[in-house]
């Protein structure tokens, strides 16, 4: 599995115009690409990653917090496109990707590992076409793989 990590003042997705998932009061936005050959424990760790990452700045305003400690919740969009292969050509190929079937399950999987540890999860709609919009805080963007590849 691979996440791109934002933190975020705000965040909304959207689907048809209509706002479908939000954290208007900040945490992650975080956008999930799921691999044909992850399993649960895929899921189980980059979720344990995110919610302990220690992003959220403290009182001396250094990233000392985690967002549980901070007390934020989770804007989770699925995103195939995080295994779009691009060395090759022009045109993005996304055979690393799980089928749609696999990575609906893995993503639902994702989002209650992330809930389990009693963080608010918002959530945009698996397959569809989002609009999403996040107000970055810092910025700070970080980029995870749960088979650690970067």
């Amino acid at each position: 599995m691979r996440a791109v990590v934002q933190r975020a003042v705000w965040a909304t997705v959207e689907v048809e115009g209509e706002v479908v998932g939000e954290i208007p009061g900040g945490g992650l936005a975080v956008f999930v690409g799921i691999a044909a050959d992850d399993t649960e424990n895929d899921c189980r760790y980059l979720a344990d990653k995110i919610a302990g990452l220690r992003i959220f700045e403290d009182k001396q305003g250094k990233m000392n917090l985690s967002l549980q400690e901070a007390k934020g919740a989770v804007l989770c969009i699925s995103q195939f496109t995080l295994y779009g292969d691009c060395r090759k050509g022009r045109r993005p190929s996304f055979k690393q990707a799980a089928a749609p079937e696999k990575a609906a399950y893995f993503y639902d999987l994702f989002c209650k590992f992330l809930s389990d540890k009693g963080l608010p999860v918002a959530r945009g709609k698996f397959q569809a076409k989002m609009q999403v919009k996040i107000e970055n805080d810092g910025p700070v963007t970080i980029l995870l793989d749960s088979r650690k590849l970067f």
